[in-house]
């Protein structure tokens, strides 16, 4: 699966994103007719997955998550800390971080 950076298409979304949310980085992408949301904030790292034609696919969601986990350097995270909620068309994972993901 590729993703392809196309934040610059919803800047609206990442400006509401940015002023509603304790989000301090947020970035979209898209892969086909599936959405991904990356946002990271001081303890923790958001990414939704969005498909309104169909379900999101186990095969997707691990492939997305392997994707963004390799980004988030393996000491700030647990992986048995990570929560991940499926509903029809979204799923929204969730991994706390011990410490921010920005160097000071």
């Amino acid at each position: 699966m590729k993703l392809v950076n196309v934040t610059n298409s919803y800047k609206q979304l990442v400006n509401k994103q940015l002023e509603n949310t304790d989000a301090y980085f947020v970035k979209v992408y898209s892969a086909g007719n599936t959405t991904v949301v990356y946002s990271e904030a001081t303890k923790h790292a958001e990414i939704l997955i969005v498909n309104k034609k169909r379900a999101v696919r186990k095969t997707e969601i691990n492939e997305i998550l392997a994707y963004f986990l390799k980004r988030i350097p393996k000491e700030k995270y647990r992986q048995e800390d990570i929560s991940i909620i499926e509903l029809k068309d979204v799923t929204e994972i969730s991994i706390p971080v011990t410490s921010s993901l920005v160097e000071q």
